[in-house]
């Protein structure tokens, strides 16, 4: 299975998130508007997953909303929120995901409003657990193009350039009380490995509530600290 993105919550615009990051060297995008949430986002890409800064757009119809993504939102105010896992069949690993002994919400449809006003839909599915500062689960996508179409659409809009596609990841590092109880809990879930594709799973000791803590890339050099997020990151020239 593979990482398809890392979701981080913010207190800042989306423009601003992307200036952050493309005055860091990387190439960050604005992505657009979730009208039923509430929220938007800016982007980043590497070469096969990407990383969302989620902020709220509409007080109101965030405050109203009940999908699971805002309401860790509002939870969790800012910092490191969840990470989500591709899938090509939602409903199947939905069963599957059940068979487990976990429960399941969705899949749900989804769609974001560009800002070219173009609209992209996927479908999602999350773990049914209680928000809280326990870590919580990944949730799973499903886009509505095939990875090969979509990045390929990417590309040629100059979402993902060559800077991107050397943005591979190392670990994904989380903090928890039980490092033990949660590797386990994991490889429940996901099959028995905490070995994505794309990169590794890592659970460390740590106080304070159980988030992601800390993104490591490839040849790491420098560390950027963004809105209570930690990123282990490569310089460039």
């Amino acid at each position: 299975m593979k990482l398809d993105h890392i979701v981080h919550f913010t207190h800042t615009d989306p423009k601003a998130s992307s200036k952050f990051w493309n005055d860091n060297g990387f190439h960050a995008i604005t992505g657009g508007s979730h009208k039923n949430w509430g929220t938007h986002n800016a982007l980043m890409y590497g070469p096969d997953y990407y990383i969302e800064w989620l902020t709220v757009e509409d007080e109101h119809v965030a405050l109203g909303s009940k999908h699971p993504l805002v309401e860790q939102l509002r939870y969790d105010d800012r910092g490191f929120g969840t990470i989500c896992l591709r899938s090509d069949d939602l409903d199947q690993l939905a069963r599957e995901i059940e068979r487990k002994g976990f429960q399941t919400i969705g899949p749900m449809d989804a769609e974001r409003l560009t800002e070219t006003g173009e609209t992209i839909r996927w479908r999602l599915l999350f773990i049914d657990q209680p928000i809280s500062s326990a870590l919580p689960l990944p949730f799973f996508i499903e886009w509505q193009e095939r990875d090969e179409a979509r990045f390929a659409g990417l590309k040629k809009k100059g979402a993902i350039t060559k800077l991107n596609e050397s943005l591979r990841l190392e670990a994904l590092v989380f903090s928890v009380k039980d490092p033990a109880q949660s590797e386990a809990e994991w490889k429940s879930l996901l099959g028995n490995s905490l070995a994505l594709e794309n990169c590794q799973l890592l659970f460390e000791l740590g106080d304070g509530p159980e988030r992601l803590r800390e993104v490591r890339f490839e040849s790491v050099e420098r560390e950027i600290v963004f809105e209570k997020g930690i990123y282990q990151a490569p310089r460039f020239g």
